[in-house]
């Protein structure tokens, strides 16, 4: 029976591939890819030669799963994204959705996610995750303050170019949860900068020159009990002559990450 072989392929140190994968790549004629540029350097490295490629990238995913569920018809075919493992924040499933439906044979030969990596080498709580991809540009905020409340260890994947603009984001949304942003992973600059949003964000702003490839973004959200209640109320009794209730409980929100309703609690209590 032909069979979607779903690998995973190195997220950047080339010895990170399993020797099932160069297995299953080498025994395939056909294999579909994002780019197929970076499939053939890919497959050089592995002294993988003679394949026909196939680009399934994003905009031609829908009229491309069709070409390879009809040569699965008659022989394999493997799945590999740019890096990592396809379907995972990557083109790939509806490619694995239309094969199931012909009731093809799927097979994932596992290997690395970025997401998983950063957290096992993170410190956060990792019992229970959230592996979240890439945020809505449009819609951090709110998608941030829903994730707020979860109460484990989430994972976002950010750009180097909207990196500082989401980091400002989490600072104003959850100022005090822990956070672990990672780069450039299993590469020779791999790196992981450990803190609170206010301190990741003083690092960046000093190393400018680090803004640079995919960023991994782990966030544990802070409790109620782990905020500093005296230093809210000390910053409430401060501004109390010269703001209003409204405008002190929305202050300690974003200056201290604490929820709406016991913000207004600890300011009717001051006040009273």
């Amino acid at each position: 029976m032909p069979t979607l072989y779903i690998v995973a392929t190195p997220i950047g140190n080339l010895k990170d591939i399993s020797y099932r994968a160069v297995e299953v790549l080498n025994s395939v004629n056909y294999i579909a890819c994002e780019d197929t540029r970076v499939a053939k350097k890919l497959l050089s490295a592995y002294g993988i030669t003679n394949k026909k490629l196939i680009s399934y990238y994003d905009v031609v995913e829908e009229e491309k799963a069709e070409k390879i569920i009809k040569i699965l018809q008659n022989e394999d075919v493997a799945l590999i994204s740019d890096a990592g493992t396809p379907c995972i924040s990557d083109p790939g499933y509806k490619v694995v959705k239309k094969a199931r439906e012909n009731n093809i044979k799927v097979v994932a030969i596992p290997g690395a996610f970025a997401g998983a990596v950063a957290l096992s080498a993170s410190g956060l709580p990792s019992d229970k995750f959230l592996f979240v991809g890439f945020l809505n540009p449009k819609k951090i905020k709110e998608e941030l303050k829903k994730y707020k409340e979860i109460g484990y260890t989430f994972i976002v994947y950010e750009s180097p170019k909207r990196i500082m603009k989401t980091l400002y984001i989490y600072n104003q949304i959850m100022p005090n949860s822990d956070m672990v942003v990672a780069k450039e992973l299993t590469k020779i600059h791999e790196e992981y900068i450990y803190g609170k949003p206010k301190d990741i964000i003083d690092f960046f702003e000093k190393n400018k020159e680090k803004l640079k490839g995919e960023f991994v973004i782990l966030a544990y959200p802070e409790k109620e009990e782990n905020i500093d209640i005296k230093a809210v109320e000390n910053y409430i009794k401060k501004n109390l002559k010269n703001k209003t209730k409204k405008d002190l409980v929305k202050e300690i929100i974003e200056k201290f990450g604490i929820k709406r309703n016991f913000a207004y609690d600890l300011v009717n209590k001051i006040v009273e």
